[in-house]
């Protein structure tokens, strides 16, 4: 066989395996996490969907759930697979506004 035939194909190889740890692995590992998770969902359980709805749910089916939002109680079906984690995510802003009221209010007590 010729020497720059078999460095090519020990080149694609090496290849393909970096493209499989690099990408398709870590892929497959959280969608089976993200699974889990949503066959994991009790009632009780306060989630956020991936279109940003935060609520608590109340009731488990097969293929969806039904949660409960705010405090006028509104119920809304929605289906597993639109679960994206459970609790309540916050933005950056929503963390740096809780820190900086922390910060206030630990200067008020030091102050009394």
């Amino acid at each position: 066989m010729d020497e720059s035939l078999v460095s090519g194909i020990v080149m694609l190889v090496v290849m393909i395996a970096i493209f499989y740890f690099m990408l398709i692995r870590p892929e497959n590992k959280r969608k089976k996490e993200a699974t889990e998770m949503r066959n994991s969902l009790a009632i009780g359980d306060e989630i956020t969907t991936i279109g940003g709805i935060v609520g608590t749910i109340c009731a488990v089916k097969t293929n969806s759930i039904v949660i409960e939002t705010g405090a006028d109680r509104v119920r809304l079906e929605l289906m597993k697979w639109s679960v994206s984690s459970k609790g309540v995510q916050i933005s950056e802003d929503e963390k740096a506004s809780e820190s900086q009221k922390a910060a206030d209010a630990k200067k008020s007590d030091s102050k009394k």
